[in-house]
């Protein structure tokens, strides 16, 4: 089975198996059943067992699965296996604080810049990350065979980033910029809109102050 054709619903929950496994393994946990997966991710049983069904058998009825062999697994399908390269544009507040914490905290990536068109913050280190500007990103991703984008820019200038990061060959982006992108065919953004999540979350703090009148 062609893993690039898995449903998007079942890619976006493999990290959440694997953030859970790794936690178990820190913590000298050998075997665990779909039913403890269950209780740890929110995802029933039967959908745990129908995702990872979906990429090969990994384990045993009766007994469960190997935390480790099944990590390996779910780093492989992902292409976490060997650390990915990623560049981040947009060295603001934001594009900071995302750099921090994948140098710091995220074993998966590897920041190999960051890149901006302000002269003030060219050339400046955020941790080991340096500060580029736009026209070295063709040189950087050739050197580090990068794939992945992540766009931090405002929203008037998004277009203009995109068009320079898929004109220098990165075809996967995670786009923080509150605005819908134009790309070519065969690109792939993923939209994280802050102020939408948060407002969609201000909904239910209203729900909750309305249950007292």
């Amino acid at each position: 089975m062609n893993h690039k054709n898995a449903p998007k619903s079942v890619v976006r929950r493999l990290p959440v198996y694997l953030r859970i496994l790794d936690n178990l393994i820190r913590n000298d946990v050998e075997i665990i059943s779909s039913k403890e997966l269950s209780d740890e991710t929110g995802f029933t049983a039967e959908q745990i067992r129908k995702d990872l069904a979906f990429f090969g058998a990994f384990g045993t009825r009766g007994t469960g699965y190997n935390t480790s062999f099944l990590r390996e697994q779910i780093l492989r399908i992902i292409g976490l296996d060997d650390q990915t390269n990623i560049v981040v544009v947009g060295a603001g507040h934001l594009g900071t604080a995302l750099i921090r914490y994948n140098v710091t905290k995220n074993p998966y990536v590897n920041v190999v810049a960051a890149f901006d068109i302000d002269p003030a913050v060219i050339g400046e280190k955020i941790l080991d990350v340096e500060v580029m500007p736009i026209s070295e990103m063709k040189k950087v991703v050739d050197t580090y065979t990068v794939k992945v984008a992540v766009l931090t820019v405002p929203s008037e200038q998004a277009q203009a980033a995109v068009e320079k990061i898929v004109e220098n060959g990165i075809n996967v982006i995670f786009n923080f910029a509150p605005t819908k992108l134009r790309v070519p065919e065969g690109v792939y953004v993923h939209n994280a809109d802050l102020s939408i999540e948060l407002q969609s979350l201000i909904y239910y703090a209203t729900a909750e102050k309305e249950k007292t009148f």
